[in-house]
C-alpha cells in the first residue's frame, strides 16, 4: 500500500487521481485521433491499421493477471514505478518510426502500462479504503474518464494547428505531447513511499499458476470476471458499430460526437455516485441489474426511430455500465484474499479486455451475415445469459462471506 498513516487518506487519494488522469490522457492522446492518421500517413493499409489498433488491448489480456500477482507478492509501488515509465517512454519510440509495422511492437508495449496500472491500481484503493472501497474506486474511474475525454480534443488541436507543417512532423508532436504527460505520473509514483517494503525475488512459475487456478475455482469470482467480459463484449460492439448505424440513418459526424460525448459524461459522473450505492447495498443486485440494462440498451438501438431515442438508449447504457461495473471491482475486493487481491483484479482486467476485444469482432460477423438487429440482439443474449449465471453463482452458502 502506498503513502504513509501520517499523510491524510484524501490527500493521498488526489495523488492516485492524479496518476490516472494524466496515465489515461498521454495513452488515450497516442492512439485517438491520431494513430490511424500516422499509420496511413507511413503507408499502412486497412488490414495493418486494423492489426495496430488490436495489439495494445492484447497487452491488457496477457499481463494483467501475471501483473497482479506480481505486485501481491513484490509490491504495489515497484510495479507502478515500471508502468509510469512505460507510459513516459513509448510515446518517444513513435518519433523514430518510420515503416508502419515498427508501430506493432511499439503498441504492444505501450499497452503494457495500462495493463500494469489498472490492477494494480484497484488493488490498491480496494486495500486502503475497505468500507469506501466502491465509492473510491468510482472516483478514480472518473479522474481516468475525465483524461480519456480531453485527450482526442487535444490531440485534434495539436494535429491542426500543426496542419501545415512538412512530412509527419504534426503527428509526432502529438506523441512529444504524450511523454511530456506522462512525466507527471513517473514524478507522483516516485514521490510515494510503500508501507510494508517487500524483497524483490524470483517468483516460481507455480505460484502463478496456483492464483489463477484459485481465482477460476472460486465461482464467485469466475461468475463476476463473466459478467466484466459480458459487460465490455457489449460495449465493443456498440462504440465499434453504432456509428454505422447512425450513418445508415442519416445522421451527422457530428451528432454522433455528440451521443458519445455524452455517453462519456454519464459514466464520469455517476460513477462515484453507484459506487457509494455499492458501499451500502448488496453489490450483486447492483451488478446484475447494470448488466440487464446495458443488454437491453444494445438490444433497442437498432430500432430507435430518431435520433432522440439513439441517445436515450445510448445513455441508458452508460448508467447500466456504470451502475454494473464500479460493483463487480468492489466486489471483486470483497471476497478475494488480501493476499490474492492484486491477481484477482488483475484476472478481472484481462477477461475484460477479452470480452471488449471479441465484441466487434464476433458481432461483426453475426452483422456481416444477418444485419444490425441480430448482431446488437447477440450482445442482449450474452448478457441475459450471464446475468442468470451470476445470480445463480453468487448464492449465499455456507462458509460465504456477505455480498457486501
Amino acid at each position: 500500500m502506498i503513502g504513509t498513516r501520517s499523510v491524510p487518506d484524501r490527500r493521498a487519494m488526489y495523488v492516485v487521481f492524479l496518476i490516472g488522469f494524466f496515465a489515461i490522457f498521454s495513452t488515450t492522446i497516442s492512439k485517438n485521433p491520431v494513430l490511424p492518421l500516422f499509420s496511413s500517413a507511413l503507408g499502412a493499409g486497412d488490414a495493418v491499421i486494423g492489426l495496430i489498433a488490436a495489439v495494445s488491448p492484447l497487452a491488457g489480456i496477457v499481463f494483467s493477471f501475471p501483473v497482479g500477482v506480481l505486485s501481491d507478492h513484490l509490491g504495489r509501488r515497484r510495479l507502478l514505478i515500471v508502468s509510469g515509465l512505460v507510459f513516459f517512454s513509448a510515446p518517444l519510440f513513435y518519433l523514430a518510426i518510420s515503416d508502419p509495422l515498427w508501430l506493432i511492437p511499439v503498441r504492444f508495449f505501450h499497452g503494457t502500462a495500462t495493463a500494469i496500472l489498472g490492477p494494480v491500481i484497484s488493488a490498491m484503493i480496494a486495500e486502503r479504503f475497505p468500507e469506501k472501497k466502491g465509492e473510491m474506486l468510482g472516483q478514480y474511474s472518473s479522474a481516468t474518464l475525465i483524461g480519456r475525454s480531453l485527450a482526442p480534443l487535444a490531440g485534434g488541436v495539436i494535429i491542426s494547428f500543426f496542419a501545415f507543417s512538412p512530412g509527419l512532423f504534426q503527428y509526432r508532436m502529438v506523441y512529444v505531447c504524450a511523454a511530456i504527460a506522462a512525466m507527471p505520473v513517473v514524478v507522483l509514483i516516485l514521490m510515494q513511499r510503500e508501507e510494508n517494503p517487500r524483497p524483490l525475488v524470483v517468483l516460481p512459475f507455480s505460484l502463478f499458476r496456483r492464483s489463477l487456478a484459485t481465482f477460476f475455482l472460486e465461482r464467485r469470482l469466475r461468475a463476476t470476471a463473466l459478467v466484466d467480459m459480458a459487460t465490455y463484449f457489449a460495449f465493443g460492439a456498440f462504440e465499434t458499430f453504432l456509428p454505422l448505424v447512425l450513418l445508415s440513418r442519416g445522421i451527422s459526424a457530428y451528432e454522433t460526437g455528440i451521443l458519445f460525448a455524452v455517453q462519456v459524461l454519464i459514466i464520469a459522473v455517476t460513477k462515484p455516485f453507484f459506487g457509494r450505492i455499492a458501499d451500502r447495498i448488496d453489490k450483486r443486485v447492483q451488478i446484475f441489474t447494470g448488466l440487464l440494462v446495458l443488454g437491453c440498451s444494445v438490444a433497442a438501438l437498432p430500432f430507435a426511430s430518431g435520433y432522440a431515442v439513439f441517445l436515450l438508449a445510448s445513455s441508458l447504457l452508460a448508467v447500466g455500465m456504470s451502475l454494473s461495473t464500479i460493483a463487480t471491482s468492489a466486489y471483486i475486493a470483497d471476497i478475494a484474499k488480501n493476499e490474492e487481491m492484486g491477481a484477482s483484479m488483475g484476472a478481472l482486467s484481462s477477461i475484460m479486455d477479452i470480452g471488449h476485444s471479441a465484441g466487434p469482432l464476433v458481432s461483426g460477423i453475426i452483422i456481416a451475415g444477418s444485419g444490425y438487429g441480430t448482431g446488437f440482439f447477440a450482445s442482449f443474449l450474452l448478457c441475459a445469459v450471464i446475468a442468470g449465471l451470476f445470480a445463480l453463482s453468487v448464492r449465499e452458502r455456507s462458509g460465504d462471506s456477505c455480498g457486501r
